[in-house]
């Protein structure tokens, strides 16, 4: 948690590139983009490395956000998941976490990013659910 409390308070806010990788999917920077969590080269042990980088996916609603562990689970996401995929909306089990009441009332970034996903998408199905 120190990491966490030196890139908070001596940064001006979090910067997905300073990020724990562990807690990189699904916070958003001080300039309210999205963090994603990128695996962009190996190591020399031939195992896969895994960075934090910025996207240019923006929010509107917030700045500074780590997702909480309650409402990473609430709603069946994954914090190690790399990138940004709407296939998981094609899941009833998973678009059945993400619309209950523990994810959708308490978790709005994480429903911001599918939604938004959804409507880019078309998928009017996930739409329908969330109205």
């Amino acid at each position: 948690m120190f990491s966490l409390f030196f890139v908070l308070n001596h940064a001006g806010g979090i910067i997905c590139e300073q990020l724990p990788i562990e807690l990189c999917s699904f916070s958003v920077s001080n300039s309210g983009k999205r963090c994603l969590l990128e695996n962009n080269f190996a190591a020399s042990d031939g195992t896969t490395a895994y960075q934090c980088k910025t996207s240019e996916v923006a929010l509107n609603i917030m700045h500074d956000w780590i997702e909480s562990d309650e409402c990473i689970s609430a709603c069946g996401v994954d914090r190690k998941a790399v990138g940004i995929s709407s296939d998981s909306l094609l899941q009833p089990q998973f678009t059945a976490k993400l619309c209950s009441n523990a994810c959708y009332q308490s978790c709005p970034n994480i429903v911001d990013l599918y939604f938004n996903m959804a409507l880019g998408e078309g998928n009017l199905t996930f739409l329908r659910l969330t109205v």
